[in-house]
């Protein structure tokens, strides 16, 4: 499908408005990014009980959470969205492959015995998921109108709140009756039928275009190309910025928090992944969608609004959270998070829009995967890491506590995110491009 005829069908639902075909494509790869982040997340909701099984540490915990998947997702990303954006690579088989590969190794996960063994589980984890996103952003990005791009990409990111809800749901129901390893193995298999789902549904578009398009088409650009139009954007590098602050918080909440419910208000897993996946799952999924919505919305008016919503919302997230780790009563903390979980995840869609439309589309998948590369190795490498490193350095002063008031400063620091996503809206006017 062209932009230009999608441009006139618009995407304001997957259901509606596209051909069957980019219906079908938007459906299957949200169904592929809730699996991703269910098995990437579900560590969470787990964390607890592996703690107490293996005999670890908040920081060996952090690790296996953040950098074990982080680093290995992140150096592996931008090779492979090279990868995809060369226009005779299969995006659709790379797609499936990846999840293949990292559905086997959730389930591997389950089987270790030990801190070595869950620590090399889980960079296979990150090696099989570093093939995913950049792949289905430029599958996105070539089937739909730049206009509707914040929405159909923000669709796709839905698959971050809801993979996120199962695997709290799921992990904490199933580690209560069975234990965290059965719950491993029994998120991670039905990834491999689902791959086969991918391979034989999904089509490659470029496979559909006319001859002479592909006959015509521009010559790859070379990895120091590649990187000096993306980074020539000041846009970008602002996004950038503030997109890997933003997951460097939001990974490092979505571990602690949980364990801070646990810990602080004596929750049981169970009750813990119920209550947190009213926040992070379906609070989340408003978010998501909401961003995507008021950024195509208002962003046609003027593209400076784009990320309006992300900006300001963050700003007023920020206190908001704040009161939440304050309160006693743990149902009025979770009351208090629904508002700045909706605030801060209304950047997906806008930020991961902007960054399509600030590239030529052959360097498409590898600004993704720069983004990707930010937001796992600063977010999910770091967060949980050193919000684990400052848990254990403040225990001898905050006791039990320790986690809450790590929590504490972390929400505050949600306001540079804002200030970047702010800064980033100035420069959309001049430098989006049109196609």
């Amino acid at each position: 499908m062209t932009d230009k005829a999608a441009s006139s069908q618009g995407i304001a639902s997957p259901a509606t408005g596209v051909s069957a075909q980019t219906r079908t494509m938007l459906w299957i790869l949200l169904i592929v990014y809730i699996f991703n982040f269910l098995d990437r997340q579900i560590v969470n909701i787990l964390a607890e009980p592996i703690k107490g099984d293996l005999g670890l540490s908040d920081t060996e915990l952090g690790l296996l959470a953040g950098p074990a998947f982080a680093v290995f997702y992140a150096l592996l990303g931008i090779p492979i969205a090279r990868y995809a954006d060369k226009e005779g690579t299969n995006r659709v088989r790379l797609i499936s492959l990846s999840l293949a590969i990292w559905s086997a190794m959730t389930a591997v996960c389950g089987l270790a015995q030990n801190f070595v063994q869950l620590l090399f589980a889980r960079i296979g984890v990150g090696v099989g998921e570093a093939g995913c996103t950049p792949a289905a952003h430029s599958l996105i990005a070539d089937s739909v109108a730049p206009e509707k791009r914040s929405s159909a990409i923000a669709f796709y990111g839905l698959g971050v709140p809801v993979g996120s809800l199962l695997g709290l749901i799921i992990g904490g129901i199933v580690n209560d009756l069975y234990g965290w390893r059965v719950a491993l193995m029994l998120v991670g298999a039905p990834g491999l039928l689902l791959a086969l789902v991918v391979l034989f549904v999904m089509r490659e578009p470029r496979h559909s275009r006319p001859a002479e398009t592909a006959v015509t088409a521009a010559a790859p650009l070379s990895t120091g190309e590649a990187m000096r139009e993306i980074f020539a954007s000041r846009a970008f590098v602002y996004i950038l910025i503030a997109a890997s602050i933003t997951a460097f918080l939001g990974y490092g909440k979505g571990l602690w928090t949980i364990s801070f419910f646990i810990r602080s208000h004596g929750l049981s897993t169970t009750e813990a992944g119920l209550s947190m996946a009213v926040v992070l799952g379906l609070a989340g999924v408003l978010g998501t969608w909401l961003g995507g919505k008021l950024a195509d919305t208002y962003g046609a008016r003027d593209k400076r609004h784009i990320l309006t919503f992300p900006a300001y919302g963050m700003a007023i997230a920020a206190p908001i959270l704040f009161l939440g780790y304050l309160m006693e009563d743990w149902r009025v903390a979770v009351a208090l998070l629904v508002v700045p979980t909706i605030l801060n995840a209304a950047y997906y869609g806008p930020a991961y829009g902007c960054v399509q439309g600030l590239v030529q589309p052959r360097a498409r998948a590898v600004a993704a995967s720069i983004m990707l590369f930010g937001q796992n190795l600063i977010g999910l490498g770091l967060g949980p890491f050193l919000f684990g490193v400052m848990s254990d350095a403040l225990q001898p002063v905050a006791g039990q506590e320790s986690v809450r008031w790590v929590l504490y400063g972390a929400a505050w620091l949600g306001l540079i995110p804002a200030f970047f996503f702010w800064r980033a809206s100035l420069r959309l006017q001049a430098e989006l491009k049109s196609g």
